[in-house]
């Protein structure tokens, strides 16, 4: 995923295709803006009052209006203010964010508050509050999930809305710790490749092959063979060529913040399910949520992120 900021043209124009995106956004949440009173009609949202409602927000010092793309679609909307109009309000704000509802529960809201907080941070920001309307309990529970405190009370200074405000503290970014890794893409005879879906903390959801650290002195074939072995219960998977190497970041439960550099291998093996009496626990303390095999047509469509992200064109390449 990534953020841009919204640059509407002279007269706070939005080019006519990304308005119909912003709006398909906004009339999805139809159940957020009847709290909110938001639009005069949440059962009939027009893209001349969205763009009416992001101009009032731009004209606003400091504002910004943050678009999220993943995969090149666009995944939510997030409005930040520099500095609230109370000048004892020393903290930068977060006024809205909006994630694409047919993405509900994998990630994307919480990948898009965290490139907002890394966006203030990156500018010296070290804490930032929102508001949540007293109302709507499930936006509380999603914020103080990330890290959010309840700090007080007050009505909004549009609607007089009664709303709890919440403050986050920006600590600095913690040193990335370098760390080997190993996978291995297992293919059944016709070409499927086996993945398993992970959830984490930095990255959200993703889906990856079976693998992971090295141990010790492990070499990336040796790790690869065992993270296999203890992700999967497969003990006949042989790690075959080598499809590529990559790195990137991401926060690991015990280790923290990352800096992973990871040898990709191909296996063939008959296609079947995990398996394995210790099975559940080595996923639960991966993360892992669940797992599939994918064709190549449904990998070059997956709608969740992959590791690496170019994995269906790499496979493609391998077996061609």
């Amino acid at each position: 995923m990534i953020i841009t900021p919204l640059r509407p043209g002279p007269g706070h124009d939005i080019p006519g295709p990304l308005l119909t995106e912003l709006t398909a956004l906004y009339a999805a949440h139809r159940d957020f803006h009847a709290l909110s009173g938001d639009f005069p009609d949440p059962d009939d949202i027009r893209p001349e009052q969205v763009a009416a409602a992001l101009a009032d927000e731009l004209v606003r010092p400091g504002a910004e209006v943050l678009l999220a793309r993943d995969a090149g679609r666009l995944a939510g909307v997030a409005i930040t203010l520099a500095r609230h109009p109370d000048p004892a309000d020393p903290d930068p704000w977060i006024g809205l964010l909006m994630v694409d509802a047919g993405q509900l529960r994998r990630g994307h809201g919480r990948r898009l508050a965290a490139l907002v907080e890394e966006r203030f941070r990156d500018a010296g920001r070290t804490a930032v509050r929102l508001a949540v309307l007293d109302a709507n309990p499930g936006a509380l529970a999603f914020w103080t999930a990330l890290g959010y405190t309840v700090v007080g009370h007050r009505t909004d200074l549009e609607r007089g809305r009664p709303c709890t405000v919440l403050r986050k503290e920006l600590e600095s970014t913690l040193p990335r710790t370098p760390r080997r890794a190993a996978r291995v893409a297992v293919l059944d005879p016709q070409g499927a490749v086996f993945l398993l879906r992970y959830d984490n903390v930095e990255v959200g959801v993703h889906w990856a092959m079976p693998g992971g650290g090295l141990d010790g002195d492990e070499n990336p074939r040796e790790g690869a063979l065992r993270e296999v072995r203890e992700e999967t219960g497969w003990s006949d998977v042989e790690p075959g060529p080598l499809l590529c190497t990559w790195e990137h970041d991401f926060t690991h439960l015990s280790v923290g913040p990352v800096r992973q550099y990871e040898h990709i291998y191909v296996a063939h093996a008959p296609r079947r399910e995990p398996t394995g009496p210790d099975l559940a626990a080595a996923h639960a303390a991966d993360g892992i949520l669940a797992w599939r095999w994918w064709s190549p047509a449904e990998l070059a469509e997956a709608p969740e992120p992959l590791w690496p992200p170019d994995l269906a064109l790499l496979l493609d390449a391998f077996e061609g």
